[in-house]
């Protein structure tokens, strides 16, 4: 009996030790193929990576590219000397152009603002409907010569013409005829649509406006050259070609009527004179000043004897894109009368225009702008 007993003590002593032998392999297969492949965190050497802010998308402070706002090309008399018009630093374009007895008319285009006086309006000049044209504009104006309005019917213009239409019109009694009228865009809005007028449009986009600042002076490539001093290698910058520096600019029309501008560092825009004298808001008191300046060189000729013009508005011609102190030089080109103009470098590029008021100055070719 002892003996039996002995041998089953051994079992399971056996059992015991195979169990915990057993135990032992579970648990260390478990720890190499189970829990040692949990991720272990460790301690980052990294800063934490920031959740992305996304920059609100620039808009155009001079326009608002959301609306469809058909915009309104108005006729200005120029020919009343200093600080008697109004509305011309509200229109985001303005066009100048030489009319009988080598005077100036100002075109000015309004979009998207509420402005309550503008004038002097005056009488239309067939040519500044391709200008109005191109950007589909509702055309005003006060009177016409017989060639504007003969084109005005035969290319369909919408137009108010303050002759008839005087509803968006009234002179102001202290002023000298026919330099006293002066009208609204909300006269001239509501005048349109009794008229039937659309005044929305998709096809008033012109100038080729950019969110981001243009500065006409920043190199486009660079080159390398050699110092002649060091004999070493040199990146050299390379700007556009014809780049001026433009502080001061002076644009004759006639022999006695010239526009000039000098720049503003300060304010980065150009300060407007007629004749050298400061051109000065009827409303404000303040200079006029724009942001860009277009600079057309167009063939006039004479028509009549009363003196009135005509241009080669279609077709190609030189001029500069001036913006921020500098100026370069440019190509415009116009299709059609109701084409939309487009200005180019020399190297075929188009000209991105910056945000900001434009004064678009049509001059003769037969002169010459001095830049400086």
């Amino acid at each position: 009996m002892r003996k039996e007993r002995r041998k089953l003590s051994k079992k399971e002593l056996v059992i015991t030790i195979s169990i915990i032998i057993l135990g032992l392999i579970i648990a260390i297969f478990l720890w190499i193929f189970v829990i040692d492949k949990e991720p272990i965190e460790k301690p980052s050497t990294k800063e934490e990576s920031k959740p992305t802010i996304e920059e609100p998308e620039k808009k155009l402070t001079i326009i608002d590219e959301d609306s469809n706002q058909r915009p309104i090309a108005v006729m200005i008399d120029n020919n009343i000397g200093d600080g008697k018009h109004a509305g011309l630093q509200e229109s985001y374009i303005n066009y100048e152009i030489i009319v009988e007895g080598g005077l100036t008319r100002i075109m000015a285009i309004f979009k998207d603002k509420d402005v309550s006086l503008i004038g002097p309006v005056r009488s239309s000049r067939h040519y500044f409907l391709d200008y109005a044209l191109e950007s589909d504009a509702i055309y005003a104006h006060y009177g016409w010569s017989t060639y504007a309005q003969n084109d005005i019917s035969a290319l369909g213009v919408n137009n108010i013409n303050g002759l008839y239409d005087d509803a968006p019109f009234w002179r102001d009694r202290t002023i000298s005829a026919p330099h006293n009228v002066f009208t609204t865009t909300e006269k001239l809005y509501s005048y349109a649509s009794q008229k039937g007028y659309k005044t929305t449009t998709q096809n008033w986009k012109l100038l080729n406006y950019t969110t981001e600042e243009v500065n006409l002076n920043e190199p486009v490539s660079t080159t390398t050259t050699i110092n002649p001093e060091t004999g070493k290698e040199e990146q050299t910058p390379v700007t556009k070609d014809g780049l001026l520096t433009a502080n001061t600019i002076s644009i004759p029309y006639s022999y006695y009527q010239t526009r000039s501008y000098t720049y503003d560092a300060t304010r980065k825009v150009y300060l407007r004179y007629m004749n050298d004298i400061p051109h000065i808001d009827k409303v404000t008191g303040e200079q006029l000043h724009y942001k860009n300046i277009i600079i057309e060189k167009v063939r006039n000729f004479q028509l009549d004897s009363a003196g009135r013009q005509d241009l080669d508005t279609v077709g190609t011609g030189e001029g500069y894109y001036i913006t921020n102190g500098y100026a370069l030089p440019i190509h415009w080109t116009k299709s059609t009368r109701s084409a939309k103009t487009i200005y180019t470098y020399s190297d075929g590029s188009e000209v991105e225009i910056n945000d900001g008021n434009t004064f678009i100055q049509i001059m003769p070719s037969s002169y010459s702008p001095t830049i400086n």
